[in-house]
This record gives structure tokens, sequence and C-alpha cells, in this order.
């Protein structure tokens, strides 16, 4: 599903003295298909913005459309159930939003409030366990006997498990060691590609901004600051700063390399990998073998 903003502001308690305009004059186009991150530091409008996309807020000025669905101030979408039933948020600590008795209840909770039948319902629920990691033995427990990890799996699997065509991503491996944060991360990128998921991911972390992402949107203190390819936007250095942000490590790698060895590598958004092939290339080229 297309996403697009139009000249967007939400005001929060507008025409009181305690107004204050979150997003001002937002506007970006996210073709259905592709991995969008949303980059910010707190405060800088991510959290509001996420909220437009399934109706929680409509705009106090300006239009939001998400595929076939419209949302201004003084218009919203006949079926608001069915906009949310296509968009699938994972809220940071999405952990924190289970209350059934079993795991098998949690994931199966979405799928029932939009009046999926039960059998479709069961399906989902096996099939969605598997592609999160999670053994089909834990779905009779209690998701709260579960570890950090496996409780945070099971949240996302009942997010999954409503089949939207938009998934939003709200720091997703918060919390998780790196390991965890690794895993997860590859997981849903995997899911976007096979399904051809529309997924978009607000985060702190350059490095999975440039790995996961087609395209990078950087906002700051409501505005957009910054739009463009994870390799134009995110290397740019004094920009970033300039919104108490910084390159990715990799980044950071190849210009302390470049520096050090007069010797410049362009960052494509290697990997490890192929960087190191790279370096030994141009170390080699130097004279300068390992």
């Amino acid at each position: 599903m297309d996403i697009v903003f139009n000249n967007v502001s939400y005001i929060y308690q507008k025409n009181t003295p305690f107004a204050h305009k979150a997003i001002a004059n937002l506007s970006f186009y996210i073709p259905s298909g592709t991995y969008t991150a949303i980059i910010g530091h707190t405060g800088s409008g991510k959290s509001t913005l996420i909220q437009h996309l399934n109706g929680l807020v409509r705009p106090s000025e300006g239009e939001v459309t998400i595929g076939n669905y419209r949302l201004t101030n003084n218009e919203k979408p006949d079926n608001m159930k069915m906009l949310r039933n296509h968009v699938g948020v994972a809220f940071q600590y999405p952990e924190h939003q289970l209350f059934e008795e079993t795991v098998k209840k949690d994931i199966a909770f979405g799928p029932k409030n939009f009046d999926v039948p039960d059998d479709e319902i069961e399906n989902r629920v096996r099939e969605i366990t598997t592609e999160v990691g999670l053994s089909e033995e834990l779905l009779e427990r209690s998701p709260f006997d579960l570890s950090g990890g496996q409780m945070r799996r099971v949240a996302i699997a009942g997010v999954l498990a409503t089949k939207p065509d938009v998934l939003v991503l709200d720091e997703p491996s918060a919390g998780l060691d790196p390991r965890g944060q690794h895993e997860m991360m590859d997981m849903f990128y995997d899911m976007h590609k096979r399904q051809g998921l529309t997924t978009i991911l607000v985060t702190h972390s350059m490095e999975d901004a440039v790995k996961y992402s087609d395209n990078v949107i950087i906002l700051n203190e409501g505005t957009k600051y910054m739009e463009g390819k994870p390799e134009e936007i995110l290397t740019q250095r004094e920009a970033l700063q300039n919104v108490q942000l910084d390159v990715p490590e990799t980044v950071q790698f190849i210009n302390a390399f470049s520096e050090k060895f007069g010797q410049k590598i362009p960052f494509r958004r290697q990997s490890e990998a192929e960087l190191a092939r790279e370096i030994r290339h141009v170390l080699k080229g130097a004279g300068k073998d390992e």
C-alpha cells in the first residue's frame, strides 16, 4: 500500500494555552513494497507520525492517504477497522501489551478481533509461531512465563497474525542483547522481502537504517530535515550532527581509514566481508600488504 503525507501538521491540545505542534507541514511518499527508515532524536515527531498510519490520530492540517484510505481533520475512512487490519504497528516494547492467558490466545487476539474464521486463525497462529522463531510447545503456556525475548516474539506474532500490508516497527530491537537484535531485524527483513510488505522502521540505529532500508526520512522538531537513499543521507556527517545524529559506524570506519592511508573507499552499503576485501585490495595496491 502506498503511503502519502501531504502537508500534514498535528497539534496536541489545539486551541488551548498548552497547544504544541508535534509535526509541521510534513510531506513524503512511501511506495508500496518498500522499506523506509524514519530517524530522529527524542521529540522529533516520530511517535506522532506513527499514530497517523493506522488512524489513532488524524491530521490537524493536511492529508494522509494509506492505500485507498484517506484521513483529514474532518474526514476519516468509513471503516477504520479495516484500515487497522491493513496496518500492523509493533510499538516499542510490545511485550508490555500482552494480556491473555496463553501464548496462543494472545497471538489469536488480533485476527479474532478482525472477524477471521476460527480455522483460519488456527492456521495463522501455527504459521506465524514458526516464522517468529517460537516453538509450538509454547502455545499453551502463559506468555508471562517466557523469557523477555520470547515475550517480544509473541507480541510481534500477534501483530503479524493479522496479515498486514503495512508493517510499522517502532524500535523493535530495543532492550535486546546484540544477538537478539540481529536476529529480530533479520527476521523482519526476511518477512518484508517474502511478503512484499511496505515496512516502516522507526529507529535510533543508524546501522539498522543503512543495512535494511531503501529510503531514509530524518525528522527534526516535527519537520522533515532530510530524505533520500541511505548511502546518500547517512554519509553526511556534518548535516547529521546538526540534529544530534551521527553517521553509521561503518561510515566512521571508512572515513578513518581514508584519512590514515590517503586511500578513499566509496561507501556503497558493503557488507563487512565486502569491505574487508576492498581494504585488502587497497592496501596491496599501495604496497602495504597485511
